[in-house]
């Protein structure tokens, strides 16, 4: 029995962590057609859930007498139905118009049959295991589960990426998977695994209350909203890191391991202690909507606020789980439904809801009414403290409403975040902002007559983009594409004659850039925006013969790296004039981007040189890093051309491709 077990264990803990490397594996194939937002990872953690829930749904089902030893030979025909989708990638169907049924509709054709079945897992093995054993069920296999989870979470991005290309990564994915249909199918072919649960049938068992039933939906549903509306937060409010996702999700998984394996280290009166104060205190913080907190602060302290919650939801849900076995796979049922229902609320209905960002807020609310509700029994006390918080938590609602509007001109919210416009005074004067959290796009002077055409933030005439506009075509129209709107800042380069067109995947932004900023309406050029991926839009025109074509997109956390492929070049070049440039704005606080970019430089054939810019603040100007790269070997021989810095190999960084890429060679490690 005990090897039994053993194989019990490991068949489990492969299970969860292919479900974690397939994730992140697939979601990458959704660049192309959604950019990189980060968005797109939050909405694909809906449908993982919703194919885990739908596993833990068929795990019931099958404990419940459906397809007995079939089993066996259905994981072997889901196996031989999803090779060649696993083997290949898929470009994503769909458009970036329709963003939540394109990522829906291409999990679900790539990888949905094998998720589910691995999703179904731990649910069934936990039940088998019992039945062969003749005991309760081991809810450390869960714990198990959710380890492997946490590994194949850490391993993609660190041991994988960095190293292997998306075919072998594919590849080997799927003969793990072969590894582990071979393991179930084993398992499932057990005596006494099918067998009716005569025990169960015969030992009157107490059945769970409806409102039993009813907490373990919305703990993990709490546990969920908290998970997702951090991450959103963290990754757009406080700093724009890539990998920063990473980090909520170990936290809630490693709160599951504690949860279900080691319920002995949960102290109850110590988190709920913990989770008041930081409740408190980061409600308090997120009315101050114009103050940011310090890196170094609010990422551990909303980590830290996300784990408390997450232990204090997982480990009450576990201490009124079920101790027989007729009601297991429900218990899962209930708690993967919750955790559907939290992700789902917060990637799809609370953009279709809010036009602004209320998920964080909401969040802390919903974890203290069920904190109220969990502890009610526990004395008055424990009722007046959560009773208290819950009632302050409804005012810090009202009070983010008031601060959201503060110096606020419209806020809009869809799936690609949220846009605010503000009017604020800075040393330029009176100026308007176009921001998605910390992130900047755009700003212009206002009430300064001559000024407010003046390209300003990253866009000055000294900085890059600026200097291959000037020494471009100086006797004749110039043909300018620009992969990124903003406010269109770049508009006011455009001369009597020009053409300027723009690429957007956010369908709001063009309309806020019509409404509160002039550049686009008060230039010279002839004004063209081509809405949905930069990439994917080029690939379907014909060659535009661009004198320069400018990719703006890199600054934020979710670095779209399928612009900057070997692949992506090829069709920046198919689209240049003869001796056009691109120009790639590679400002970013935590990446440089400057080293891949010389690779991609060398690989495509192209020469490349990078300028960097200082600020000057009165004129509303950034320090910015923009990097130029032309097929002209004299190109960098043009005037203050002349001024740009090669770029020099680094032996760590190859130039990335559509099957190669990782980030975590160019993060600035040492910065914040």
């Amino acid at each position: 029995m005990a090897g039994s077990r053993w194989l019990f264990g490991v068949t489990v803990f492969l299970g969860a962590f292919l479900l974690f490397l397939v994730e992140p594996m697939a979601a990458k194939g959704l660049l192309p057609v959604l950019g990189g937002s980060s968005a797109v990872w939050v909405t694909c953690l809906v449908f993982f859930q919703m194919m885990l829930l739908l596993g833990y749904l068929y795990a019931h089902w099958i404990t419940r007498g459906g397809l007995g030893k079939r089993w066996a030979y259905l994981v072997f025909v889901v196996f031989a139905l999803t090779l060649p989708t696993l083997l290949h990638s898929h470009v994503p169907v769909g458009d970036a118009g329709h963003p939540v049924w394109t990522i829906f509709r291409t999990l679900g054709l790539t990888i949905g049959l094998p998720f589910l079945l691995l999703a179904s897992t731990s649910p069934l093995l936990q039940v088998w295991m019992a039945r062969l054993e003749g005991r309760g069920v081991r809810y450390g296999l869960f714990a198990l589960s959710n380890l492997g989870s946490l590994l194949g979470l850490l391993a993609y991005p660190i041991l994988i990426e960095p190293y292997i290309t998306l075919r072998v990564q594919r590849i080997g994915w799927t003969v793990s998977f072969a590894v582990y249909a071979a393991l179930a199918a084993w398992l499932a072919a057990r005596e006494g695994v099918w067998r009716k649960d005569e025990e169960e049938a015969v030992t009157p068992t107490v059945r769970s209350s409806g409102r039993l039933k009813a907490m373990w939906f919305l703990l993990p549903m709490a546990a969920a909203v908290q998970l997702a509306a951090i991450t959103s937060h963290l990754t757009v409010n406080i700093a724009a890191i890539p990998l920063l996702w990473m980090l909520p999700l170990a936290a809630y998984l490693i709160s599951f391991i504690i949860a279900f394996e080691m319920p002995m280290l949960y102290q109850r009166g110590l988190v709920v202690r913990l989770l008041v104060v930081m409740m408190a205190g980061l409600g308090y913080a997120l009315t101050k909507t114009d103050v940011s907190l310090p890196i170094s602060v609010g990422i551990p302290f909303f980590l830290l606020e996300l784990f408390a919650a997450c232990l204090f939801c997982h480990a009450e849900v576990h201490r009124l789980r079920p101790q027989g076995r007729g009601e297991t796979t429900e218990f899962y049922l209930l708690v993967a439904a919750g955790g559907v229902a939290g992700t789902f609320f917060v990637a799809i209905l609370s953009p279709l809801i809010f036009s602004a960002n209320y998920d964080l807020a909401f969040s802390f609310l919903l974890t203290a009414a069920l904190a109220l509700t969990v502890t009610w029994n526990d004395g008055w006390g424990q009722r007046l403290l959560w009773g208290v918080g819950t009632a302050l938590l409804c005012v810090l609602v009202v009070l983010l409403h008031v601060a959201y509007q503060r110096r606020v001109l419209e806020v809009k919210r869809n799936f690609y975040g949220t846009l605010r416009v503000t009017a604020t005074t800075s040393a330029a004067g009176a100026v308007r902002m176009l921001a998605n959290g910390t992130i900047q796009h755009g700003t212009q002077i206002q009430e300064q007559p001559g000024r407010e055409m003046l390209p300003t933030t990253y866009y000055a005439e000294d900085s890059g983009v600026g200097l291959a506009i000037k020494e471009c075509c100086t006797n004749r129209a110039r043909h300018i594409g620009v992969v990124g709107l903003g406010v269109g800042t770049l508009a006011a380069y455009g001369r009597t004659g020009d053409t300027i067109r723009f690429y957007e995947i956010n369908p709001l932004v063009r309309p806020i850039a019509d409404r509160w900023f002039t550049y686009l309406k008060g230039s010279g050029a002839t004004i063209t925006v081509a809405e949905g991926d930069g990439r994917a839009s080029l690939h379907n025109e014909a060659p535009q013969g661009f004198d320069v074509l400018v990719i703006d997109a890199f600054s934020g956390d979710a670095i779209p790296v399928h612009l900057l492929t070997v692949e992506a070049m090829r069709e920046y070049k198919r689209h240049l004039a003869p001796g056009g440039v691109v120009a790639i704005h590679v400002s970013n606080q935590y990446l440089n981007l400057v080293p891949e970019i010389g690779a991609l430089a060398v690989a495509s054939g192209m020469n490349a040189r990078f300028f960097d810019s200082g600020e000057d603040l009165f004129k509303g100007e950034y320090r910015a890093t923009w990097v130029l790269l032309s097929t002209d070997p004299n190109y960098f021989t043009q005037g203050d051309l002349a001024t740009g810095t090669r770029i020099k190999p680094r032996p760590d960084v190859q130039a990335w491709t559509d099957d190669y890429s990782s980030l975590l060679p160019l993060v600035q490690w040492g910065r914040h």
